[in-house]
């Protein structure tokens, strides 16, 4: 599932293409898993891959959050 390619035309930016996504998603899923750990919240629909547990709501979350943030910095800098 890439979060990255479904978020980042939702928070207006339309560059980039499949790497691009990815990484969005990537870095999104990395973000939320540490939001919800700092913040000492419990894990829900944990998913586990080679040997590195997230959980899915988080990382969808983490992804939202960063495509919303880079959309807002994408518009002020293009004015």
């Amino acid at each position: 599932m890439d979060v990255g390619g479904f978020f980042l035309p939702l928070a207006g930016d339309t560059r980039g293409g499949c790497l691009v996504a990815a990484f969005v998603g990537i870095v999104g899923a990395l973000l939320g898993g540490w939001i919800s750990s700092v913040a000492g919240l419990p894990q829900i629909l944990v998913v586990t891959m080679g040997g590195f547990s997230f959980s899915v709501i988080y990382a969808v979350l983490g992804a939202t959050i960063f495509s919303l943030v880079l959309g807002v910095l994408g518009r002020a800098t293009r004015g």
